[in-house]
């Protein structure tokens, strides 16, 4: 089992940032791929971005060149840097490892970005 705990939510004006992080303990072995999704209300949960452990980055559309994934080795995480934040980028966001036909999920933690 993997347990992943999210940090870095908040409320942000149009244009800001925010980083959010993701510290997985338990069997971190097992995973290969870590990444982020994000549900929006009335909207399904979509991958935002993903890396691998040879640290290759994979992000959605909307997102190419405003955010950013990396990970901390040392520290058993990987991040989500969010800059140019736009209103539509308003969800709960989710911590995502896979590895071994298993996928563990974070909690949420909500995204918002409103004037």
């Amino acid at each position: 089992q993997v347990q992943l705990v999210e940090s870095g939510g908040g409320l942000v004006q149009p244009g800001g940032s925010l980083r959010l992080s993701c510290a997985a303990s338990g069997s971190i072995l097992m995973i290969s791929i870590m990444g982020w999704y994000r549900q929006a209300p009335g909207k399904q949960r979509e991958l935002v971005a993903s890396i691998t452990k040879g640290d290759i980055p994979t992000y959605t559309g909307s997102v190419k060149g405003r955010f950013t994934i990396s990970r901390d080795n040392a520290k058993n995480s990987w991040n989500l840097q969010m800059n140019s934040l736009k209103p539509e980028d308003t969800a709960v966001y989710y911590c995502n490892a896979e590895g071994l036909g298993y996928r563990f999920w974070g909690q949420g933690t909500q995204v918002t970005v409103s004037s």
